[in-house]
């Protein structure tokens, strides 16, 4: 299992102090090997069209994909984003007429909501530059200059939906690691952009709290009859998508 691969890597790594690993290092093989597996993890995973809902992602990974949401990287670090997870059957009942009748919603272990703050202004950026100091240990006054650079980055939008087309670019940073992720665990997972926003947000009470769907994800493990898995992916060629400049 990869899990595994690359707790073998870190307590490697941690052993040798995380110095460059030279081209003749033995850990050199086990990066190599490391880089297959990831290949080879997302060239297994797919858009799970059917979810085998006797199984649940156990509780430690899941802990894990929760991390790897909350480290997902943003414009200015601000993270104008919740993710809500939606557990309650009942609750994912009344989501399916909202998804298109996709059953993925109530099939799944676990339902992702990926939201946008619908507030990002100089009072959440002012709170987030005291998290910062809080946790880099620097005094606020001396991060008033990023604070003012970020401050006037927003007043320079030229309105609130501006600001929100930002906040949903961010949002799909993380929905992009959070599958990754959950590739690399052997997880499941669907994006589903095939919903009525307003209806989950509704159906959920986000706008109360001051948040808007964007996006949506399932995950869990795939039903044994879900002819999707074997489908080979369909993807032109790399150079045709990847092109080195200079």
């Amino acid at each position: 299992m990869l899990q595994q691969f690359l707790l073998i890597l870190r307590t490697s790594l941690k052993r040798e102090k995380c110095y460059p690993v030279s081209r003749n290092h033995p850990l050199k093989e086990s990066i190599l090997g490391i880089s297959e597996q990831v290949l080879q993890q997302l060239h297994w995973r797919y858009a799970t069209k059917k979810f085998d809902p006797t199984r649940t992602i156990p509780d430690d990974l899941w802990q894990t994909l929760e991390e790897s949401l909350v480290l997902t990287p943003s414009s200015f670090g601000l993270q104008p984003w919740k993710f809500f997870v939606i557990r309650d059957p009942e609750i994912c009942k009344q989501l399916v007429e909202h998804s298109w009748g996709q059953t993925q919603v109530t099939e799944a272990s676990h339902l992702v909501v990926f939201a946008i703050k619908q507030q990002v202004d100089a009072a959440y950026v002012d709170r987030y530059v005291a998290r910062m100091s809080e946790v880099q240990g620097t005094p606020v006054e001396a991060l008033q200059g990023f604070a003012n650079v970020v401050k006037g980055f927003l007043t320079q939008m030229p309105d609130q939906a501006a600001i929100d087309a930002w906040a949903a670019k961010q949002v799909y940073i993380a929905l992009g690691q959070f599958m990754t992720c959950a590739a690399l665990l052997e997880i499941d997972a669907c994006p589903m952009e095939g919903i009525n926003p307003p209806k989950y947000d509704e159906v959920l009470g986000l706008g109360e709290q001051g948040y808007r769907t964007i996006v949506v994800c399932t995950a869990g493990y795939r039903a044994a009859d879900d002819k999707s898995a074997a489908r080979p992916k369909v993807r032109f060629p790399l150079p045709e998508m990847v092109q080195q400049i200079g």
